[in-house]
């Protein structure tokens, strides 16, 4: 058999005497690519994938609530300029995402997805705060501020990632990924450890959702759970009931399938937003 026909699939290009070496998609933790503790691997269309465990997640967790306060702390501005960023990385690895099975017209739109969110970083205050009027000589001012670490059941889609990711962290919120694809979702994180994206902002483990979401859903640490991708109803019962007890903020699963091509709004980066109201006497 030569080596181009006895290459793995997922290797690398075979070249004459050897075999092409099989990727390996690890975990996505505090800016690092782990292997699972346990590990454990799954297959993916030929490619060893990590499958994470309820340690993974914990491990996750940490990594995100220890990035949170710096991440948040930024200027709006400045995550603004770091999301730009991602979408410029991601367009120069056109490529290799399309050999990763993201469709060219999924992969652009979800570009811009990023553009947009980046557009939105030092206006989303404007839009989603206030100044109130009271009686009394006093300044009122509502501002938003983010919920702290989302845990996140992705959907299937390269689109449907970015667009449950960008609104999370472009507020300020630092993210937990239970990737359902994971080829494409590990090759984002390959993106996001050599941009300007701060390690542990972004979180991406592969695997069972089952498995490791419920871990995510009851950590008293996770401070909201964004269930999108979830598409077996009993299981996001089980995922909403296990965050009760540390009264999470949860977004539920659509009803409908979801159109991510449409105009997502404002509403994915303000359901992860807390409003505090300042009050503070005027000065005479």
């Amino acid at each position: 058999m030569s080596a181009a026909a006895g290459s793995a699939p997922g290797a690398g290009p075979a070249r004459a005497g050897r075999l092409g070496v099989r990727k390996t998609y690890k975990l996505f933790i505090g800016g690092a690519f782990p292997r699972s503790e346990s590990g454990r691997t799954y297959l993916v269309d030929g490619d060893n994938v990590a499958l994470a465990s309820r340690k993974d997640a914990r491990d996750a967790v940490v990594a995100a609530r220890k990035a949170q306060p710096k991440w948040a702390g930024a200027t709006a501005y400045n995550r603004g300029q770091v999301l730009y960023r991602i979408a410029e990385m991601i367009e120069a690895r056109r490529d290799e995402f399309i050999a990763r099975g993201v469709p060219a017209t999924e992969l652009d739109a979800a570009v811009d997805r990023w553009v947009w969110y980046a557009g939105w970083s030092d206006k989303i205050a404007q839009v989603h705060g206030s100044a109130n009027p009271v009686a009394g000589p006093y300044f009122n001012i509502s501002a938003p501020e983010p919920t702290g670490v989302v845990g996140v059941v992705a959907p299937a889609s390269f689109l449907g990632l970015v667009s449950v990711i960008a609104p999370a962290i472009v507020t300020g919120n630092t993210v937990v990924v239970l990737a359902a694809a994971p080829q494409a979702a590990v090759t984002l994180a390959e993106v996001l450890a050599t941009s300007d994206v701060p390690g542990g902002v972004v979180n991406i483990l592969t695997g069972h959702a089952a498995e490791t979401a419920p871990w995510l859903a009851s950590h008293d640490d996770v401070n909201a759970l964004d269930l999108t991708g979830v598409t077996d109803p009993m299981l996001a019962t089980e995922l909403e009931r296990a965050a009760a007890g540390s009264l999470k903020r949860v977004l539920r699963p659509p009803a409908d399938t979801p159109d991510f091509t449409a105009d997502p709004g404002v509403h994915p980066m303000t359901a992860l937003l807390e409003i505090k109201t300042v009050w503070h006497p005027k000065g005479f």
